[in-house]
C-alpha cells in the first residue's frame, strides 16, 4: 500500500506543478495552458513510474521515448507565419513540463519543485527584461524590414 501511495503523490505532484505552469501560460492566453500543461507533466510521471515497473533491466528506455514523443507536441505548437516564428517558448516549456513530471514519477520532488519555480521566474520575469533591454519580437522586426 505505501507503495501506491508514492504513486498518487508523484501523480498529484505532477498535476499542481503542471498546473502552476500552465496557469500563467493561460493567463498570457499561450496555446498550451493549463489543462495542456497538467495533462503533459502527468503523462510523463506515468510513464516514468510504468518505465519503473516494467522496464526491466533498462527501465530508461521508455523515459527516453517521452523525450522523443515531447519533441513532437513541442514542434506542433511552432507556429511560422512569413519571417515570424511563434511558439518556441511553448515549446519549451511543453519539454520542461514533460522533465518536471519525470522528476515527480521518480520521486524527485526537490528537482521537480526547483525547476517549476525556475521555469516560473523564466516565464514571469524574463518578458520584461527583454524589453528592459530593448528586444523587439520577430514580428517588430519584420515590420521594421518592410
Amino acid at each position: 500500500m505505501e507503495a501506491h501511495l508514492q504513486e498518487i503523490l508523484s501523480m498529484v505532484s505532477a498535476v499542481l506543478l503542471g498546473g502552476i505552469i500552465g496557469c500563467e501560460r493561460y493567463l498570457r492566453d499561450k496555446p498550451a495552458g493549463i489543462r495542456t500543461n497538467i495533462l503533459i507533466c502527468l503523462g510523463s510521471c506515468a510513464f516514468t513510474i510504468i518505465s519503473t515497473k516494467i522496464g526491466g533491466p533498462e527501465p530508461t528506455r521508455i523515459a527516453a521515448q517521452i523525450v522523443t514523443g515531447i519533441g513532437f507536441l513541442g514542434a506542433g505548437a511552432i507556429i511560422q507565419s512569413g519571417s515570424s516564428i511563434h511558439g518556441l517558448t511553448t515549446a519549451a516549456g511543453i519539454w520542461t513540463v514533460a522533465a518536471i513530471g519525470m522528476a515527480c514519477g521518480t520521486g524527485m520532488y526537490s528537482i521537480a519543485l526547483t525547476v517549476t519555480f525556475l521555469t516560473m521566474i523564466v516565464l514571469l520575469f524574463l518578458p520584461s527584461l527583454e524589453k528592459k533591454l530593448g528586444h523587439r519580437s520577430q514580428e517588430d522586426r519584420a515590420k521594421g524590414q518592410q
